[in-house]
């Protein structure tokens, strides 16, 4: 008895240390942030944030005709400047633990981005689970301004879309804080982002006038991979040699490749899944690399007459995709090596198949990547031909 009662005693002196709710924030107290972007005006940064009106997005009844997002703007010669300086405007507090998307204008990106993220990896309020975007031929301020249809936080639509189209298109890929970082700085890789960019007529989409309407005069849409040296732009990839760029660094998951029939029309082909190996190795004193993918695809759209039960089309169907997916892979190379970026993490892998001669010729990579002999050995595999065999394209009558 007298023991439980001394257990008693010591448990109700440890609550008197415990902390509680010390460091609690009321929701009424909060501006929540779900996106910023970045651009350069001058010297300065011009800060631009996208805050959430929770009242208008929890709203259940008709419209208020009040927008569900509000901007702020500000500029100041560092991001933590920008930020408190809207305090001058802004009703409460900006919180940025809820941050979906961060998008830096593409002028910026070319000045370089490293100063830009270092507030925001230090910063113990941030989470890192952000996608980060680089706005082509626009200003980041010009595409958080838009509002989008079906999801009424803009923040949200592009975070979302990001994660669909790089499941199933694959010239996209979602890089987040931590992951731009570790690029910039490792040995022998490059970062990269996605684009994105208007589609349609952004003088028409002022206010409200996107999203009531059925077809909306401007959809924000990804376009392309920003390629970096160091922590500066240097060039984009098009949608083909994002597609390259996707299966060399082993993120393609699910795409479509058109291949043209023998006699006109052509074939949509679905890649399932895909597995890219890179093996480094050092020949005669030189460097070189070997690129392994695997794929396995099915037949999704048959636009032309075709006869897929033979063994003999299938396999020149495979042997086409195979065609497309190196020849996207080459063009992709091409340009990384024109620019002396190595985005695909070669470098990397001649580090892990020799350390001591990539001691040697680490500080003169960017030259040694240029001349890199980069070979290829892609499998395609076409599994399914869907619920049918044979197009009935093939038995329509005259």
């Amino acid at each position: 008895m007298i023991r439980n009662a001394a257990l008693f005693f010591v448990l109700l002196a440890l609550l008197l240390f415990t902390t509680g709710c010390w460091s609690r924030r009321e929701l009424n107290d909060l501006a929540i942030v779900t996106a910023i972007g970045i651009d350069k005006v001058g010297k300065k940064y011009y800060l631009s944030v996208q805050v959430v009106d929770p009242g208008e997005v929890a709203k259940r009844k008709g419209d208020s005709g009040r927008s569900p997002v509000t901007m702020y703007n500000e500029t100041g010669d560092t991001m933590f400047e920008a930020i408190r300086k809207m305090t001058t405007v802004t009703p409460r507090k900006l919180y940025f633990s809820h941050l979906r998307i961060f998008v830096i204008g593409e002028e910026l990106a070319k000045e370089g981005i490293g100063k830009t993220l270092d507030l925001f990896s230090r910063d113990q309020e941030l989470r890192t689970d952000f996608y980060i975007v680089v706005s082509k031929g626009l200003k980041a301020k010009e595409i958080l301004n838009i509002l989008t249809p079906l999801e009424k936080i803009p923040a949200t639509k592009m975070f979302t879309s990001l994660e669909v189209s790089e499941k199933a298109w694959a010239p996209t890929v979602s890089i987040q804080l931590d992951e731009l970082i570790t690029d910039m700085v490792t040995e022998g890789k490059h970062a990269v982002l996605t684009g994105i960019r208007f589609q349609g007529d952004p003088e028409r989409a002022k206010g409200k006038n996107n999203v009531v309407v059925v077809d909306a005069p401007v959809n924000l849409q990804y376009w392309g991979i920003a390629v970096f040296k160091r922590d500066k732009l240097v060039g984009w990839l098009n949608e083909d040699e994002s597609k390259g760029f996707s299966s060399l660094t082993n993120r393609l998951d699910s795409t479509v490749i058109e291949v043209a029939c023998p006699k006109g029309g052509t074939v949509g082909i679905e890649v399932m899944r895909s597995k890219t190996k890179v093996k480094g190795k050092v020949k005669n004193g030189k460097p070189e690399v070997e690129v392994t993918i695997l794929t396995e695809a099915n037949v999704a759209d048959v636009e032309c007459e075709l006869d897929l039960q033979k063994v003999k089309t299938l396999y020149g169907l495979e042997q086409e995709v195979e065609q497309v997916m190196q020849t996207n892979a080459e063009r992709a190379l091409r340009k990384a090596k024109k620019w002396q970026s190595d985005v695909f993490g070669f470098g990397e892998a001649i580090h892990r198949a020799d350390p001591k001669y990539w001691k040697k010729i680490k500080k003169d990579w960017s030259k040694q990547f240029q001349e890199l002999p980069v070979h290829f050995k892609i499998d395609v595999k076409i599994r399914r031909l869907g619920t049918i065999g044979d197009s009935f394209l093939n038995n329509i009558k005259e």
